[in-house]
């Protein structure tokens, strides 16, 4: 079935930032006092839940506000270290052209994500920007809202186990890409509706009558 809607994660489904992550991360354990990420622990975590990740590393809940907020600032000064993945302009202008509106929920602030999409920003309907930790299932029913679709007809499309978690929540079909942050093992393991190992597979699962006609780049 085709979707009128689709609810795309930002870092690790279009934007490529894992990398930035790992350059970074152990600045802000260092600044917020938490446990450092060793090489050797990366692995695991990817294969962890957000809740199993804040246990390992010593993460109070009540610091990820301001830790959120660090780095977010950190991000919008590395702008230009984080590109989109491969055909990500495309996938988005061929489901746009398609008749789907694009919606994206994130954690990062619109201003980065903005930054980040470039002229592919001109695609999205709705931007729900600086999500918290667990507060996505909120900003998907505010979008669905705003969009005017059911909820069969709406996809929430991420990287992490949280992202199928908060698609559960409010009852939605949910997408899984292999390339993000999260190892496809751990995503598998969840049932997600789709799991995505390319970038031109989205547009065959979201409107499959548009696979033929897949936009120029």
């Amino acid at each position: 079935m085709p979707y009128s809607l689709a609810i795309f994660d930002l870092d690790g489904t279009l934007a490529d930032s894992f990398p930035w992550f790992l350059r970074t991360i152990n600045e802000i354990a260092d600044r917020f006092r938490f446990r450092r990420v060793a090489d050797e622990h990366i692995e695991g975590l990817r294969h962890a839940s957000t809740r199993e990740i804040l246990s390992r590393l010593e993460v109070p809940l009540w610091k990820l506000p301001a830790i959120a907020r660090h780095a977010r600032r950190l991000k919008a000064e590395a702008a230009s270290e984080i590109s989109l993945f491969a055909g990500v302009e495309t996938m988005l202008r061929t489901l746009a052209d398609n008749g789907v509106q694009l919606a994206l929920v994130t954690s990062d602030s619109e201003a980065n994500a903005r930054e980040k999409l470039g002229p592919s920003a001109a695609l999205f309907s709705h931007f729900d920007c600086a999500a918290s930790v667990f507060g996505k299932p909120a900003k998907f029913r505010q979008v669905m809202r705003r969009a005017g679709v059911e909820l069969g007809q709406v996809i929430a499309i991420g990287d992490e186990v949280r992202d199928i978690e908060a698609a559960r929540a409010v009852g939605i079909a949910c997408g899984a890409v292999c390339w993000g942050y999260a190892a496809p093992a751990a995503l598998r393991a969840l049932g997600p509706n789709h799991v995505f190992e390319r970038m031109d597979e989205i547009v065959g699962a979201v409107c499959p009558g548009g696979v033929g006609r897949i936009s120029a780049a």
